[in-house]
C-alpha cells in the first residue's frame, strides 16, 4: 500500500452519520430520506457512486475529519423518492477542506492507507485469527450456537483488522481511533488486547457453567 503522504486530492461528497464508523471492504446499508441526501446519491448515481461516510456528533454537531469512501453496490428505489441503498467501504479519506456546505456537504479531501504491514503486523495478524477463532469457539459453547467464523475472513493483515474493528469494537469512539489509525500493527495489537480479554471472559464463564453441571 502507498504512504499517506503519496496521496492525491479529490473532492467528494459527505455523508455525517451518528454512531456510524464504516471501514474499508466492510459493507452499510443505507436508508435514504432526507431531500438533500435524496439529491445526493441520485447525483453520484450519476457518476461515479462513491461518497464519504463520516462519523457526525450530535451533542456537539460536529463531523470528524477522517472517514470512509463508500461506493454504491445496490439500490432500491421507493415511494416519494426515498431508497434504501447498499454500500462497501473503499478506502480511508482526511477532509482537508469544506467547498460546499448545501445542499449537503462536499469536502476536498486526500486519501489515507496504511503503512506497509511488516514481519511484525503479520506476526499478530495471525495471532488476532486465532484468538478471534477462539473466541467464537467459547461463544458456541456459552450459547450452544454454531457461529463460525466466516470462510472469506480476511488473510490480508490490513483488511483484517478493518474486519475485526468493525465488528468487536461497541463504542463508535473505539472505531473511530482505530479508524483514524495509519499503522496495521498498532490497530492489530489493539484489537488483539480486545479479543483476549473476551477470551478470558468467556472462559472463566465456561468454567463456571462446567462447574455447576458436574
Amino acid at each position: 500500500m502507498s504512504s499517506p503522504s503519496s496521496i492525491s486530492l479529490c473532492e467528494l461528497p459527505l455523508f455525517p452519520l451518528p454512531d456510524v464508523v464504516l471501514f474499508p471492504g466492510r459493507p452499510l446499508p443505507l436508508y435514504i430520506f432526507e431531500d438533500r441526501y435524496r439529491l445526493m446519491i441520485n447525483t453520484v448515481l450519476e457518476g461515479d457512486k462513491k461518497f464519504g461516510v463520516l462519523l457526525w456528533n450530535p451533542t456537539i454537531f460536529k463531523s470528524v475529519k477522517i472517514g470512509c469512501a463508500t461506493e454504491i453496490s445496490e439500490v432500491v428505489k421507493l415511494k416519494d423518492g426515498r431508497m434504501n441503498i447498499m454500500t462497501v467501504g473503499l478506502q480511508r479519506f482526511r477532509i482537508v477542506e469544506i467547498v460546499k456546505q448545501l445542499p449537503y456537504l462536499v469536502g476536498k479531501v486526500e486519501w489515507l492507507d496504511d503503512s506497509m504491514p511488516d514481519a511484525e503486523a503479520l506476526s499478530v495478524g495471525g495471532q488476532v485469527d486465532r484468538s478471534l477463532r477462539e473466541v467464537v469457539g467459547l461463544a458456541n459453547k456459552l450459547t450452544q450456537k454454531k457461529n463460525v467464523v466466516p470462510e472469506d475472513l480476511p488473510t490480508d493483515p490490513v483488511y483484517l483488522s478493518f474486519w475485526v474493528a468493525s465488528l468487536f469494537f461497541n463504542s463508535s469512539d473505539d472505531r473511530q481511533e482505530l479508524l483514524e489509525l495509519c499503522d496495521t500493527g498498532t490497530r492489530l495489537k489493539k484489537e488483539l488486547c480486545l479479543l483476549d480479554s473476551l477470551k478470558s471472559e468467556l472462559s472463566a464463564r465456561a468454567a463456571i457453567e462446567d462447574a455447576f453441571r458436574s
